[in-house]
């Protein structure tokens, strides 16, 4: 490690470093010198990120467009640059690594301690979309070709239907039928964007709270983390992902489905947070579609669980027998307790967009 450190312009000489953070795809450690300054190193999963190259440019361009829009150095991620003035360090063996300054005072909660801790999260990702507005989202690479491509999603189920390679099946032909039966609307927001309707916008694509950094003490936002996924999108994607992880009352692989709820409290205060930061950047239809994003980013999800499950577990890390089952089971419940509050999930954005 210190032979992948010294590859980058550090101010001191480094006395430490060590593992850090819990992320699930990239490795990082937290890097000390003595001068005395802190700084965060990664290797990029080039297993999932394919396109390195990509990436990182997307991310330099990202974090350089943030910090010209809003000069607080706390309020984005600053990359160090390499002692020949590269981005990122590629070694010999094709592993990538890049280098960032540590954000001080700052906490990434896995699970909001109150509303407001979506508020803020909301805040963040808004704060986010606005200043991104006027970037063109069509030069950013797609770091994961057809991430939300909702009805591509579909067309990957269908293969894994007709392979049935863990023989599965028959086991759950009801389950994959239900889910069948949603195929049609899942490509509504696709079906806007060719069609003109819907702006491309610069996405981050993973809004979840735990990719927010608040401020320890004041709790609100400093800084949006995890840019790996920022690529071209539709800002209902963002707000879509984040109420699908913040305001679900259960976990992601909840077994007892009578626990697997829509949170309208919750969803108002993530609404809340994300329109009072960026609602005026976006157009009536976008903004209209809003609830469209949480909906099918959820079955999106679903989807995948399930071809996941079709496939014998090949993509997603399970910890038991059909936990990829119990995954898509929890999806499918979120997206029909959200059709029983539809009328007042667009109620919300019309109220919150008349006081913003």
């Amino acid at each position: 490690m210190r032979d992948i450190i010294r590859h980058f312009s550090l101010e001191g000489t480094v006395i430490h470093f060590s593992p850090f953070g819990a992320g699930h795809i990239n490795r990082t450690f937290l890097v000390v010198t003595n001068r005395p300054r802190l700084y965060v190193l990664q290797e990029i999963n080039t297993h999932v990120f394919r396109d390195a190259e990509g990436l990182m440019a997307n991310f330099a361009a990202v974090c350089a467009h943030l910090h010209r829009k809003d000069p607080d150095p706390h309020h984005a991620l600053t990359l160090i640059p390499t002692t020949d003035g590269r981005t990122h360090h590629v070694t010999e063996e094709g592993r990538v690594f890049r280098m960032m300054d540590y954000i001080p005072g700052g906490v990434c909660l896995n699970a909001p301690e109150s509303p407001d801790d979506l508020r803020q999260s909301g805040t963040a990702f808004g704060h986010f979309q606005r200043l991104m507005a006027d970037y063109p989202a069509d030069t950013l690479a797609e770091t994961i070709p057809h991430f939300h491509d909702t009805p591509d999603r579909y067309r990957q189920l269908h293969e894994a239907i007709a392979a049935d390679r863990a023989g599965r099946l028959a086991s759950v032909r009801d389950e994959v039928d239900a889910l069948l039966a949603y195929e049609q609307e899942a490509g509504t927001l696709t079906r806007l964007l060719a069609e003109g309707k819907l702006p491309l916008r610069v996405t981050h694509n993973d809004t979840k709270l735990n990719n927010v950094m608040l401020d320890e003490a004041t709790r609100e936002p400093l800084c949006v983390m995890d840019l790996d996924t920022v690529m071209p999108g539709l800002a209902a994607y963002d707000f879509g992902d984040a109420i699908r992880f913040g305001a679900s009352t259960a976990a992601e692989d909840e077994t007892d489905l009578s626990r697997v709820r829509f949170s309208p409290r919750a969803y108002r205060a993530f609404t809340e947070g994300f329109l009072s930061a960026c609602g005026q950047s976006l157009t009536p239809l976008e903004v209209e579609t809003l609830p469209w994003g949480a909906k099918l980013m959820t079955l999106e999800c679903a989807v995948r669980f399930m071809a996941d499950h079709l496939n014998g577990d090949v993509y997603f890390a399970v910890h038991r027998e059909n936990h990829n089952l119990d995954r898509f089971r929890t999806q499918l419940a979120l997206v029909k307790d959200m059709e029983r509050h539809w009328a007042q999930m667009h109620d919300v954005i019309r109220e919150v967009m008349a006081e913003a």
